[in-house]
């Protein structure tokens, strides 16, 4: 008992391992949907080639770590045999709540997707229900009985983001309370797992994951870091700030070169997104600034990526864009010239130098 509890524990362990190398997943993250169809026919008492009873079902999951997840299936019977008949197309219905176990990803680790083969434990408890309307039935007790399906899944994950999975299921489906005096093997005698009252079944499905939150259809790796590393990292992103602050300062001097002295006596600029033309909030607050009367000339520029047509042409719209602006302010606009990349840190800029 002692080395049970002990390798009881060391499995909830190695799930839990396995559960904390992924990204938390949203509510509605991990669900799948999918159909399966096959043969049962019973397990002790006949042949089984002569009593086999086709099913198609139904299921649908949830995933809840790369290891563990949870299903609700529901199949239905068509045949009789090897029993009476119910004088029904369906003879039967079994629903169960079923619990799946990957022991790919459990012994061998999550590795960021699924592998192209997986095995994985399914097992849970059902309600069966034997359809038809005969008073017999009512009278042996035979309508619903409680059930249990122990199961080893073969599945195959496809395509690029392996959303699509086919498996093939062998099954033991048990009756834990039929009856062993009715002629149709359903009931209440005591619940218990007896193998004379149960079949075996093999089915074939397939499955599709729906996309999660994270863009994927399946877990993705956590991208787990030290402390170190993050103030690292931080380090580096206030390094980027400081000189994507000095950049603009960088272009009005290349671009004051080419501006006559009395004009630069309050030089200032507004930004622009990369390709883009339209002035931003800022840029027109920052140009409110500029008083009603004041003569200015522009300069637009460009960054140095794409063509040098294009960022000529860029840089002029940017100008075009800033006079027509200032002019509604009554701001008198001298010029407004696009000069395309100025320097080799040229920021996407319209400089404006007031009078």
């Amino acid at each position: 008992m002692k080395k049970f509890v002990l390798l009881f524990t060391a499995a909830i362990l190695a799930v839990s391992a396995s559960a904390q190398t992924v990204e938390e997943s949203k509510t509605f993250d991990n669900i799948y949907v999918g159909i399966n169809g096959g043969f049962a026919t019973k397990t002790t008492g006949h042949a089984w080639m002569k009593g086999l009873d086709p099913n198609f079902g139904v299921r649908i999951g949830r995933n809840f770590t790369p290891v563990l997840g949870a299903a609700i299936e529901s199949n239905a019977y068509f045949s009789n045999k090897p029993w009476n008949s119910t004088g029904t197309v369906v003879r039967y219905l079994n629903t169960s709540l079923l619990g799946t176990v990957n022991l790919s990803n459990w012994f061998g680790g999550y590795l960021g997707q699924p592998r192209p083969f997986e095995v994985s434990v399914v097992a849970g408890i059902g309600w069966g229900h034997l359809f038809g309307n005969s008073i017999e039935y009512d009278k042996a007790g035979a309508i619903n009985n409680l059930t249990s399906k122990v199961a080893l899944d073969f599945a195959f994950n496809l395509g690029a983001d392996k959303a699509w999975q086919i498996y093939i299921e062998p099954a033991i489906m048990y009756g834990l309370n039929d009856k062993s005096n009715t002629p149709y093997n359903l009931g209440n005698d005591g619940t218990k797992f007896d193998i004379n009252h149960s079949f075996v079944q093999l089915n074939a499905g397939v499955v599709y994951k729906f996309k999660n939150s994270n863009g994927t259809h399946n877990f993705k790796i956590a991208q787990l870091r030290d402390q170190s590393e993050i103030d690292g990292l931080n380090s580096q992103i206030s390094d980027l700030r400081n000189e994507l602050a000095k950049k603009p300062k960088e272009v009005i001097k290349e671009v004051i070169k080419e501006v006559p002295a009395e004009a630069v006596a309050c030089p200032m600029f507004v930004t622009f997104a990369q390709g883009k033309a339209d002035l931003t909030k800022d840029a027109k607050k920052a140009l409110d600034n500029i008083a009603n009367g004041a003569t200015v000339e522009i300069i637009g520029t460009a960054s140095p990526e794409g063509s040098a047509k294009v960022n000529k042409k860029v840089s002029q719209i940017r100008a075009n864009n800033v006079a027509k602006y200032l002019k509604s302010k009554g701001v008198i606009v001298k010029d407004a010239v696009g000069k395309g990349v100025q320097g080799v840190t040229s920021n996407r800029l319209a400089v404006i130098y007031v009078k």
